[in-house]
């Protein structure tokens, strides 16, 4: 078993053991019993290994510990907060904006996120491997207006190597394919994950390849995570992260800079600044939108142009990410 796998199944599943390793035992009253059964706690220990004994505030502990406000019903917010059924195009296929076509690799992720947007999604009944890829395969082949593939979930890292090439091989053999996109929590959350067989297929794909990484904080960018960046963008992938501004997380100015000149630092490109998608169990994490944009501004004015990611909203039914400044 690669180092990887071993790792991701020794992640803490119970947040009570995750409170306890860092000193927090005397929070546990403010554990959602219902948001840790309806949206299973995951976290593997490297991540876990980051956040700051004795500090409930913690911005990489806020991201995964399952809180009472998961349990609130806040109007607005449901349970397919941008539309992903209605974009369905076929098994295990989102097909929302022009010439490009999302594949939902898997349902599994590393690290369960509590803002997650898929957190209600069916993934057992729309994730392409159910189908050993054919149908969405099938799907792509059919719709020549489509040129870029992006490969989601869940998190299509925690497949195997060997599945992802099987995949590959598959979308391969479609001619109007000319990229590839890749999105991942994986080199960040568990780097391991990025080995010589990974970039070694990886390096081998017939297209352009981006792999979208997501970091919310500095803290998340430590010299292993950077070491696992520094191995992709050797692939000769290109790289960006996407956000999402999180209330008590990064919904500051010192902390979304500190975040910017980091991933700089490691080779990534700041890309989106994610609005909270309005999913059922998050409104907890929601950040107004007229503090967003001063937020933004405030990017603006401390860094240069290409370290301000766009801050954006995703709007179920619009042909594209809406601008909020």
């Amino acid at each position: 078993m690669p180092d990887w796998q071993r790792l991701w199944r020794d992640s803490l599943r119970d947040p009570a053991e995750l409170l306890r390793l860092l000193g927090l035992e005397g929070y546990a009253d403010r554990l959602s019993e219902a948001g840790r059964t309806e949206f299973a706690f995951r976290v593997p220990r490297g991540f876990a290994a980051k956040m700051r004994p004795g500090d409930i505030d913690d911005p990489l502990l806020r991201q995964v510990l399952p809180l009472r406000g998961e349990e609130l019903d806040v109007a607005g917010f449901g349970v397919d907060a941008v539309g992903d059924l209605a974009a369905r195009g076929g098994p295990g296929i989102l097909h929302k904006y022009r010439g490009r076509a999302l594949l939902v690799a898997t349902g599994a992720c590393a690290v369960n996120c509590r803002y997650c947007f898929r957190r209600h999604f069916p993934y057992a009944e729309e994730t392409a491997a159910a189908g050993q890829w054919q149908a969405a395969v099938d799907y792509l082949a059919d719709d020549e207006s489509i040129h870029e593939v992006l490969l989601s979930g869940g998190d299509p890292l925690s497949l195997s190597t060997a599945k992802l090439k099987t995949l590959t091989d598959a979308l391969a053999g479609i001619p109007h394919l000319r990229r590839l996109r890749i999105h991942t929590r994986l080199p960040i959350v568990l780097p391991e994950r990025v080995d010589a067989e990974f970039t070694g297929w990886l390096a081998a794909l017939p297209w352009p390849t981006t792999v979208v990484v997501h970091a919310n904080h500095g803290n998340e960018l430590c010299g292993e995570v950077a070491a696992a960046l520094a191995r992709l963008r050797a692939a000769g992938a290109v790289l960006l992260n996407q956000s999402v501004l999180l209330a008590g997380v990064n919904d500051d100015g010192d902390a979304l800079s500190a975040l910017s000149e980091r991933l700089f630092e490691c080779g990534v490109l700041p890309y989106y600044l994610h609005q909270l998608d309005k999913v059922r169990g998050a409104a907890h994490f929601a950040v107004e939108d007229a503090r967003a944009r001063g937020l933004h501004q405030e990017l603006m004015r401390r860094l240069p142009g290409y370290l301000v990611p766009k801050l954006v909203r995703e709007i179920a039914g619009e042909p594209h990410k809406t601008p909020l400044a």
